[in-house]
């Protein structure tokens, strides 16, 4: 079964990290329109975007983080496991 997908924002390209913040390297920026597996998600620095202000990040890929205040997943929380 393929993973989940969830949307990214809108009219955003996004700036994928090498880690939970803006601090850690720029791996690449995803096109409009988007769309992105959640693998599990950690704290890190607080970000505020079109889905509120949040300290969660998504990990999309092995070594890839976006924050998840630009991840249409629904919900304010976790809603995968968290990263080890």
């Amino acid at each position: 079964m393929a993973a989940t997908r969830y949307p990214v924002a809108p009219g955003v390209r996004l700036n994928v990290r090498s880690g939970p913040g803006t601090n850690y390297r720029l791996v690449k920026i995803l096109p409009y329109g988007a769309s992105v597996p959640i693998n599990c998600q950690k704290a890190g620095e607080t970000i505020t975007g079109p889905y509120g202000t949040t300290n969660l990040w998504d990990n999309i890929a092995n070594g890839q983080f976006v924050s998840d205040a630009y991840v249409y997943t629904g919900s304010d929380g976790y809603i995968a496991p968290r990263c080890s």
